[in-house]
């Protein structure tokens, strides 16, 4: 049944990712546990491109729309999806979306992922890159016991390093353990509220565009 399932979102998956090609968008598909920063980054993401870069979202949690809510007031066009009992989107429910999001001046979408750290790693959204989220406060320790997510992302993103004086944060060792599971993913380590480390997820993020 598991396998049936991801066969049939990996159908979807092409389907999106042959619909975003199309239309020369890029999509970065954003997972992390709740509270790592996501809507955060996105925010100060947005007024940073827009409207240098046409930027649309996708949306996704269990339950309301304050995410989208927040990310509305910079212009772009925000979709929410509410999965209900789901703990993650899956390719056939972001396509439906998609056609909603995209027009012809956007560049680049951005899914926000429901925050989960074990099931949005096994759907693949048609996406053209996974991001992973990690905040300082969860720990360096966070990838070793969820492999799965951080095995198989292209960027990892330490978010909140603003807090890394008032926490017993190890970046070193958190680093050293990303290289191990992911060893050809780029490492980026920023804050979106001091501004530190966002001029290189903003360069990645153009870099994917060229």
């Amino acid at each position: 049944l598991e396998a049936h399932i991801l066969a049939h979102n990996n159908e979807h998956a092409a389907s999106n990712q042959r619909y975003l090609d199309s239309r020369n968008v890029r999509a970065f598909n954003l997972m992390s546990s709740p509270g790592s920063g996501k809507t955060a980054l996105l925010e100060k993401t947005l007024g940073e491109l827009l409207p240098e870069i046409g930027a649309s979202v996708i949306v996704g949690d269990q339950r309301t729309d304050l995410d989208a809510e927040r990310l509305r007031r910079f212009g772009g066009a925000v979709s929410q999806i509410e999965t209900g009992e789901m703990c993650h989107l899956d390719a056939a429910r972001v396509g439906a979306y998609l056609p909603k999001v995209i027009d012809v001046a956007t560049r680049v979408l951005f899914i926000e992922n429901v925050g989960n750290l074990i099931c949005p790693a096994a759907f693949n959204l048609g996406e053209h890159l996974k991001v992973a989220l990690l905040s300082v406060t969860e720990g360096e320790d966070k990838p070793l016991k969820y492999p799965a997510m951080f095995s198989l992302v292209d960027l990892v993103i330490i978010t909140k390093i603003d807090l890394l004086p008032h926490l017993e944060f190890d970046l070193g060792k958190c680093r050293k353990h990303l290289i191990q599971l992911a060893p050809r993913a780029q490492i980026i380590a920023l804050s979106s509220k001091s501004g530190e480390g966002f001029d290189s997820w903003l360069g990645f993020v153009r870099k994917q565009l060229l």
